[in-house]
């Protein structure tokens, strides 16, 4: 089977891509190369970015039976692969989020067949934009897509938690180090679910080349549910500290790092717990096996034999600083209301 990634060396992809080698596929990667290190021997690079129309005729030579498109956000990045794809594959796999799903949901257990709709997170309604044309392109032309929604994905490269910095994630691993504050949003007892980047790449690669999955939607989880605070209380015990806890609510969060907005009240605020018996029936073999505390032991791990990977963000220090200032300011505030 030969496969085309689009992508391919990202915190997900690279996993997959990983084991798409280690089944024995052909695998092609069209990246810019910027993750030489994360490209699996074996592997086969064209080296460009897809949107450059110069690659058009290199692609229109070859034929894929999967075409994978790991960085595509948006529904004119959706158009370009139904355009380009059409004629040129047995499967297009679509990445879309699980932050697609219903925001607040209304059951616990999110299906696959839980409403899309997040008026929250842009990102999230760009996601569902893309999977209703790419779906269209299904009904209306055959176009062989299927869509796969991973919820938070983690590997050995990466510290995941609500609020963190994403260039830098070790930042919060220091900070908890040094006995520094650690925010959690709302209570920390919204439920969650964290999934390693090897158990996800199982069930991915179960469906590729797969015709009965052509037209479905499946999302990719663990089992296992954590509470916020537990979530950081395991990166704590695997980093060999204590984490300083301080609740503070998301809307309070938002309102002082507006970035955080989309990440925190279109996403993670919300108990967010998957039910996995469609990937499951479709990739019999899939079960998701590393815990979360097996995965922070091996990311914390990785971390400390790289020790140029263990750079601290100031900036992000400060600006969690000045959130927990501005809280502090309005607990003050509101002891003096008698």
């Amino acid at each position: 089977m030969k496969v085309l990634f689009i992508g391919g060396t990202g915190v997900i992809s690279a996993a997959v891509s990983q084991l798409t080698v280690e089944r024995g596929l052909e695998l092609v990667l069209l990246n810019r190369g910027n993750q030489p290190d994360l490209i699996p021997p074996g592997a086969r690079v064209i080296t460009g970015n897809i949107h450059d129309r110069s690659l058009t005729g290199i692609l229109a030579r070859e034929r894929f039976d999967v075409v994978v498109d790991w960085i595509a956000f948006t529904p004119e990045h959706a158009a370009v692969d139904i355009a380009r794809f059409r004629d040129h594959c047995e499967q297009f796999i679509f990445i879309s989020s699980a932050s697609v799903y219903q925001k607040p949901v209304t059951q616990h257990l999110i299906t696959e067949s839980t409403p899309l709709v997040n008026p929250f997170w842009q990102y999230s309604r760009d996601k569902i934009q893309s999977e209703e044309l790419l779906l269209r392109a299904y009904r209306d032309h055959g176009f062989p897509v299927t869509i796969v929604r991973p919820s938070y994905t983690y590997g050995d490269r990466l510290i995941p938690a609500s609020l963190n910095s994403g260039s830098k994630p070790w930042s919060l691993v220091d900070r908890m180090r040094r006995g520094r504050p650690i925010v959690v949003h709302g209570d920390g007892s919204a439920l969650w679910t964290m999934t390693h980047n090897t158990d996800f790449a199982k069930a991915f690669v179960g469906l590729m080349g797969n015709p009965l999955a052509i037209g479905h939607a499946f999302h990719i989880t663990s089992d296992e549910v954590l509470s916020w605070d537990q979530i950081y209380q395991t990166i704590g015990r695997a980093c060999g500290a204590t984490p300083n806890i301080v609740h503070i609510a998301s809307d309070f969060i938002a309102a002082a790092l507006p970035e955080e907005a989309g990440g925190l009240i279109g996403d993670k605020t919300g108990s967010a717990i998957f039910d996995n018996q469609k990937i499951k029936r479709w990739v019999p073999e899939f079960q998701a096996t590393v815990s979360f505390a097996q995965g922070m032991g091996r990311a914390i791990s990785w971390f400390e034999s790289h020790p140029s990977a263990k750079a601290v963000d100031e900036a992000w220090n400060q600006a969690i600083d000045a959130l927990l200032a501005a809280y502090g300011e309005g607990l003050k505030a509101a002891s003096r209301i008698r």
